[in-house]
């Protein structure tokens, strides 16, 4: 990750870092990092417009930790995996002239599908760089698939990381390239 990037504050980086499971040594980067830009300039803080649960970082984190997870299960041992979100638009979306009675409510339709656009560096042991790139994840049928967890308010994202993971860096995956 380039600590020096104008585009990343220090302060969510170290953030990001600070929060990542320490499954390295001592003095040793981290294997899995998540970071983001400024909060205040991914879509789905834009669109909120001030309501409350937006304004803190803690479904970045949900998001984060869920990366972390799936990485740790998907990627070799040895690798390192970089993630910085660009962007992020949550499924659903808010109506407000439905009412004032709905101004925190947000509405979960097929037209407000998740949207996640990500830049990742892999790297071996070694530090090589095996792979790298932008990637932008959606997923239109959002709502005609069944998902394990119907109470996370963030099943839809989680399952597009969980798949964009064992898509790009699944052990099968590498086999046969």
């Amino acid at each position: 990750m380039n600590m020096s990037s104008p585009t990343l504050p220090c302060l969510v980086v170290l953030f990001a870092l600070a929060s990542t499971p320490a499954r390295a040594a001592d003095g040793e980067a981290p294997r899995i990092t998540v970071a983001w830009p400024d909060v205040a300039t991914l879509s789905e803080t834009k669109e909120a417009h001030g309501r409350g649960w937006q304004r803190g970082q803690a479904w970045l984190e949900a998001l984060r930790k869920q990366v972390v997870r799936t990485a740790e299960r998907t990627l070799a041992p040895d690798e390192r995996l970089d993630v910085t979100f660009t962007d992020i638009k949550l499924a659903g979306s808010f109506e407000p002239w439905r009412g004032p009675q709905f101004d925190d409510v947000r509405i979960v339709k097929d037209i407000y599908p998740p949207r996640i656009d990500l830049r990742f560096v892999l790297r071996s042991g070694d530090g090589q760089v095996i792979a790298e790139g932008e990637r932008t994840l959606r997923d239109p049928g959002f709502l005609t698939r069944s998902i394990a967890n119907a109470n996370d308010p963030l099943r839809y994202e989680k399952r597009m990381l969980d798949e964009w993971l064992r898509r790009e860096f699944g052990k099968d995956v590498r086999k046969s390239s």
